[in-house]
């Protein structure tokens, strides 16, 4: 598989670790996210070197 993170998966960006974000879509090498805690709010777009695994 060509993708590093499934959707649906927690994840955070590297210049903003505070803030969690659910991967909701990958196309194209693209993740396309939503925030945890404001899912009503517009996707936030990352490449696979911006984001890093949430570790509990």
């Amino acid at each position: 598989m060509e993708n590093k993170y499934q959707v649906g998966e927690t994840v955070y960006a590297k210049v903003n670790p505070d803030l969690k974000l659910i991967i909701r879509r990958y196309v194209a090498r693209i993740y396309y996210c939503k925030i945890q805690k404001k899912p009503n709010e517009k996707d936030l777009v990352y490449f696979e070197r911006e984001i890093l695994p949430f570790v509990k």
